[in-house]
């Protein structure tokens, strides 16, 4: 074991290879459908919102996947990225537990999602495409990608959930500085949109309906403008997968190898870009490392929701999944933590979880940010409120240890910093901020919405 608190790769260890869970799935996922034919999808259908080549990562069951060398060299401006040990927070924790850190927070977006924004915006580029919309929750991937499209000399529109338009405005200042156009979810722009706001005037929106209106324009553009996104569907936490890849090494480098894996989930990336590297280990190599991921209380699609197929999004526009899900027309309370307040959760994370290869736990909002307090307090780093609610499930992962006088080698993704998020500590350290915990019959009422699939045996 090294007495190093950083571990660090130089470029030349920069992985050349995405890890793709399909070819070692250990249960089986069903079908993503059509939503109007109900029946699977087909590659020209799914070809009106994305390139080919991400149609095809989608359902390729290759193992790794190369990644072409022109994202390698924009990876390069921030990978790899470093491992760090928080022997500050171990020592205000009195804690025998070892607990490491893959902080993602360098990228020039501040957070993991460059890692698939960057691909996505290549392979567009690459097809001949010249326009993409998008949905953003708190900002996070719509930094990312207008950060990509930049780049790579695409025009791009990100439909912001309004409550978080208003609550978080340098993210939004962030992605005007790149180029995007960026507008507060649910607008008047779309019929979608348009639906809402004559119910709802001064509706929050969600992420469904900020999907909805991204997937409506890019549909109705003729094939002028595609649609992409942060999260959910395989091709995405494929490209996520070169945290783990890195994270394998660093760990190696330290000389040790984690108890536990944990990561945040609101659509399942980065924690799937952290987790499924090392659940290839367990699966091929014997390992029994835990893989935990950690929801909010008041978007608990893991923990509370159903397993069962439902729309992507709210105007049931985006194709139909099997995952956990909480009903496409779920209203999630305005939490902080605006990018885990998606409905659903990826199918591959779902089927897992369903089969017992993962766990998961819900959180409530003020024992998060007393989490991340302790975390920046001890480590200097003022982690997004995303993030923090893995390092919730850590610091409890750590005092279990202690209680149990235990050695527990603990790894958790860092996915993001904090930077743009005062709002949410000024609220949190002037007592603003409430738990909520989603209602159980709001979930059930919700499930009345579902679509009615019956495949064939």
């Amino acid at each position: 074991m090294s007495e190093q608190t950083r571990f660090l790769l130089s470029e030349n260890d920069l992985p050349k290879y995405w890890y793709n869970i399909n070819a070692d799935m250990p249960v089986a996922t069903e079908p993503v459908l059509n939503p109007q034919t109900l029946e699977p999808v087909t590659p020209d259908f799914l070809s009106v919102l994305f390139p080919m080549e991400l149609i095809q990562q989608e359902i390729s069951k290759e193992r790794y996947i190369e990644i072409p060398q022109e994202v390698r060299e924009i990876y390069k401006l921030y990978r790899p990225t470093p491992l760090i040990r928080a022997k500050r927070l171990e020592k205000a924790l009195d804690t025998p537990a070892h607990i490491y850190y893959k902080y993602e927070g360098v990228s020039q977006a501040g957070s993991h999602k460059p890692n698939t924004a960057i691909p996505q915006a290549f392979y567009n580029k690459a097809a001949g495409v010249h326009a993409l919309t998008t949905e953003t929750g708190a900002g996070q991937w719509g930094s990312a990608l207008a950060l990509a499209c930049n780049f790579f000399d695409l025009d791009l529109e990100v439909y912001m959930v309004r409550v978080s338009y208003d609550n978080k405005p340098y993210r939004r200042v962030m992605m005007q500085n790149f180029g995007a156009k960026v507008f507060a979810s649910p607008t008047n722009l779309t019929n979608f949109g348009r639906s809402i706001l004559e119910k709802d005037p001064n509706s929050p929106g969600s992420l469904g309906i900020a999907i909805s209106e991204a997937v409506e324009v890019a549909a109705t553009s003729g094939g002028k403008k595609k649609y992409s996104l942060g999260s959910v569907l395989n091709y995405v936490l494929l490209h996520q997968t070169v945290i783990g890849e890195e994270s394998l090494m660093q760990m190696d480098l330290a000389g040790e190898y984690p108890d536990v894996v944990i990561g945040c989930v609101g659509g399942g990336s980065n924690f799937a870009g952290l987790a499924y590297p090392f659940l290839r280990m367990n699966l091929k190599e014997g390992k029994k490392t835990r893989l935990l991921a950690v929801e909010p209380t008041a978007t608990p699609s893991l923990t509370k929701g159903i397993y069962t197929f439902d729309y992507g999004d709210s105007a049931r526009m985006a194709p139909i999944m099997k995952m956990y899900t909480l009903g496409h027309t779920f209203m999630p309370a305005p939490i902080h933590a605006g990018g885990l307040r998606y409905h659903g959760m990826s199918p591959s994370l779902s089927a897992l979880y369903k089969g017992g290869y993962i766990e998961a736990v819900a959180v409530k909002q003020l024992a998060t940010f007393d989490a991340a307090l302790q975390f920046s307090r001890a480590e200097g780093i003022i982690p997004a409120p995303e993030s923090a609610h893995a390092i919730r499930a850590t610091i409890d992962e750590a005092l279990d240890a202690k209680q149990k006088g235990e050695k527990r080698v603990i790894l958790f993704n860092l996915s993001g910093h904090g930077n743009f998020d005062m709002t949410a500590y000024q609220a949190y350290l002037e007592g603003k901020l409430d738990d909520f915990i989603y209602p159980e019959e709001e979930i059930q009422r919700a499930m009345k919405d579902l679509p009615k699939v019956d495949l064939p045996a």
